[in-house]
């Protein structure tokens, strides 16, 4: 009998190791699914809710939290909020917010080396072109050397967001020539202060939310923001008709993630991973975005409400790359400055002389389906 039923604990035994076989099987299959207590962060833009710059950080933001499993929830606030446009670096250094979009540019008060994270004078190719030089070219350290040891803030900061070449911006009279740049009221921020500046111009540095209201009543005669749909949705056709592009004021710009630093240094590595790589991803679909919103709000305007679109003169052009050496040649006194910028001047000699020699003319090509008769 025993003889007979001794296979029979060997079976059960063979159950029982498959059955623990099949729950470890069993948890490999299942999803690493965090069941961590929500982390709620305050992410506040420099930007108007209607504008599409604030769309842009709400896209960054959406990502963020789609990734982060339950663990991590960004609160996208419109500026002012919490603080003004301008006080953004201040507020996410201090930890009374924990984080925050922006441009780099709005720092220059702190140290002008600032704009040249975002907004350097007009030696790139494009946008994308710095974009390649921060990440790829040694940028990146330079712009943690400014933030940690020169300025000592206490943020931690990524780029994103490629822009095209701004506009040199909305008159009530267009602008023929460089001359009339002289003792102009106008709106801008970083560099191009000191740019305008040079030329003439009585510069004036606004947030976007306040730049129509000042047009409006006067307080300046010209000013800058960004693009068409930002444009368009601030009311700048309301106020100006004369719309004046292509400039080297910001020939590239992109915008800037701040983070509080001991809250995202607190964060383990795949948080930290999941933000980066929404930066990056936000970034390119902002790129494709804006090829659908930007040319259909300017022809909107043009159309619909008598804007008179323009391209800058020439001359006026060349004057402004003449105001730039000037700009460079005085702001590089400062060693931090000039380590960035001769860093840049490499990146740009190298890649864009590629560019410009391997790359067939655009124009060329549309010319050739688009313009004939």
């Amino acid at each position: 009998m025993t003889e007979h039923n001794a296979p029979v604990p060997a079976r059960r035994g063979f159950l029982k190791a498959a059955a623990v076989g099949g729950v470890g099987a069993a948890v490999l299959a299942t999803p690493n699914v965090s069941r961590a207590q929500t982390v709620t962060w305050r992410f506040q833009s420099t930007w108007p809710q209607r504008d599409i710059f604030h769309e842009f950080a709400g896209d960054f933001v959406s990502r963020v939290n789609a990734m982060a499993g339950g663990r991590l929830r960004m609160e996208l606030l419109a500026a002012g909020a919490v603080v003004g446009a301008f006080q953004l670096i201040d507020a996410v250094s201090a930890g009374t917010l924990d984080g925050g979009h922006g441009v780099s540019a709005y720092w220059f008060g702190k140290n002008k080396a600032f704009s040249l994270f975002g907004t350097p004078p007009a030696w790139f190719y494009d946008a994308n072109s710095y974009l390649a030089w921060f990440y790829y070219g040694g940028g990146e350290a330079l712009y943690n050397e400014l933030i940690s040891q020169v300025l000592r803030v206490n943020v931690v900061g990524f780029q994103t967001g490629p822009m095209p070449t701004q506009p040199l911006g909305w008159f009530k009279n267009p602008v023929q020539n460089a001359e009339q740049l002289r003792g102009l009221k106008y709106r801008t921020v970083g560099l191009a202060t000191d740019l305008f500046n040079a030329l003439g111009a009585a510069v004036t540095a606004l947030p976007g939310g306040e730049i129509v209201p000042a047009l409006e009543r006067g307080v300046i005669d010209g000013a800058e923001f960004n693009n068409p749909s930002s444009d368009r949705v601030l009311g700048f056709p309301d106020v100006a008709k004369n719309y004046m592009i292509q400039s080297y004021h910001q020939n590239t710009e992109t915008f800037e993630v701040l983070l509080n630093k001991p809250k995202y240094d607190a964060l383990p590595a795949e948080l930290k991973a999941i933000i980066r790589h929404s930066a990056e991803a936000a970034s390119a679909d902002m790129s494709w975005k804006q090829q659908l919103r930007y040319p259909n709000d300017l022809q909107q305007m043009a159309a619909t409400q008598g804007v008179n679109v323009q391209v800058t003169p020439r001359p006026v052009l060349e004057a402004q790359l003449r105001a730039w050496d000037g700009v460079i040649r005085n702001l590089e006194s400062d060693p931090f400055f000039k380590k960035v910028t001769d860093s840049q001047r490499e990146w740009c000699r190298r890649v864009s002389a590629f560019y410009l020699r391997y790359q067939a003319s655009p124009a060329l090509a549309y010319n050739h389906f688009f313009a004939r008769g």
